[in-house]
């Protein structure tokens, strides 16, 4: 085994830990088992999921072997972790097609042939229980008064915290049980917000098993310098399914980050050496763009491939060279129906592109001389295009810098 907890500190991957003397020697000279869950709230898995399935990715090439856990039972309560308000409650067909496009997802990065590493469904379990014999087993070792002081229910208590959701901590607690027993498993990670239910899992083993080896590991939350959580964009969250990102759209988010950004990022999501990171730390001013573009194109080609990302790089070049008619840029196809009198206005072309939400929005970007349409920039709120605007290419709409839209007709 090499040092393996070494690289994950000078990636900046670890947030905390719950024993770091035994977490370094599990994942430095043995072959441990671990398990990261994933709620299947969405159909596809964002960039927030991300860094746990390189971090899981990481550990598999080390030699351990991770175990993937799809909350099927749980997503049926919803984590209240970083919530304001109870979320959607979803039926069991939803979160079955959910689990089923995060298995695809999750195959990208993680090796899960000949037994490499195990996805399982905690609805197996969960599902099946006897509601008075696990309180019996594992409510009786929960105290509320403590759980009340878990900042994942803090933040819930001023609005409301429902019984429902108060379950969560107890369930995510008796999977690293369900697993320890079943799987041999004696480590679980996940974000840094998950730190409650984390230590609260290996300590509900303490008590029911009376064994003192199961352990926590938390990573750092992906944040921007200033502190945001990353993978927020104006059209919304930044998704690994192509459908709902594409993977242009994908590649540019990773080429625009924040120059302070740049190369934290690079430690913590991509596989390239620390010595080679090292030297695209040296680049300054306009050069940290060639570590952008690196950027960019080693996380697009893990998510999708390596044809998407020279794609995606050579749209992108094509763009900020001025050739900005780039195949592969993002691109909405209007029909008849959309234009009135044959025409169409600059404010619903922003708004069917997506590139704004409302037509409000839209006049704010007019109005800040932030629009351009086939390199004209658009000053007048009430511009109208006919058909022949779009050409046999379509039009290409700029909204700010670093925007790229086509539009055919």
């Amino acid at each position: 085994m090499s040092q393996v907890y070494e690289e994950l500190q000078a990636r900046g991957l670890i947030a905390q830990c719950t024993n770091e003397e035994k977490v370094r020697d599990l994942l430095d000279n043995h072959q441990t088992t671990f398990y990261i869950g994933f709620d299947a709230t969405a159909d596809s898995l964002h960039v927030g999921h991300f860094l746990q399935l390189v971090v899981m990715a990481r550990l598999q090439q080390a030699g351990h072997r991770p175990i993937a856990l799809i909350g099927g039972g749980t997503t049926m309560i919803g984590d209240p972790t970083g919530k304001t308000d109870m979320r959607k409650m979803l039926t069991k067909e939803e979160i079955n097609h959910n689990a089923e496009c995060f298995r695809q997802q999750m195959r990208r990065l993680v090796d899960f042939n000949d037994g490499k590493a195990t996805m399982l469904n905690n609805a197996d379990w969960i599902l099946k229980f006897n509601y008075m014999d696990f309180l019996r087993e594992v409510g009786v070792h929960f105290s509320v008064n403590r759980m009340l002081t878990a900042e994942c229910f803090k933040t819930r208590l001023e609005k409301g915290l429902s019984f429902i959701e108060f379950n969560y901590m107890l369930l995510q607690s008796y999977d690293f049980l369900h697993l320890y027993r079943t799987e041999d498993c004696h480590l679980e990670l996940g974000g840094d917000d998950q730190w409650s239910n984390i230590i609260n899992g290996a300590d509900l083993i303490r008590r029911v098993e009376g064994k003192d080896d199961a352990y926590g590991l938390t990573f750092t939350l992906l944040t921007t310098s200033e502190g945001k959580k990353m993978g927020k964009t104006e059209k919304g969250a930044v998704w690994l399914d192509p459908e709902k990102t594409s993977p242009y759209d994908f590649f540019q988010y990773w080429r625009n980050i924040n120059d302070a950004d740049v190369i934290r990022v690079m430690k913590m999501l991509t596989f390239m050496p620390l010595d080679e990171i090292a030297e695209y730390e040296k680049l300054e001013g306009a050069g940290l763009n060639r570590a952008k573009e690196k950027l960019a194109y080693e996380i697009t080609a893990m998510v999708h491939g390596k044809e998407e990302a020279e794609k995606a790089l050579a749209a992108a070049r094509a763009v900020f060279a001025g050739g900005a008619s780039a195949a592969d840029m993002p691109t909405t196809q209007l029909s008849a129906d959309d234009l009135t009198d044959g025409q169409i206005g600059a404010l619903d072309l922003l708004v069917k592109t997506g590139l704004v939400k409302s037509k409000s929005e839209a006049r704010q970007v007019v109005k800040q001389g932030g629009l351009t349409i086939n390199d004209a920039k658009v000053t007048d709120m009430f511009a109208m295009y006919g058909a022949d605007a779009f050409g046999e290419d379509g039009m290409i709409i700029r909204k700010g810098k670093k925007t790229f839209h086509k539009v055919t007709l």
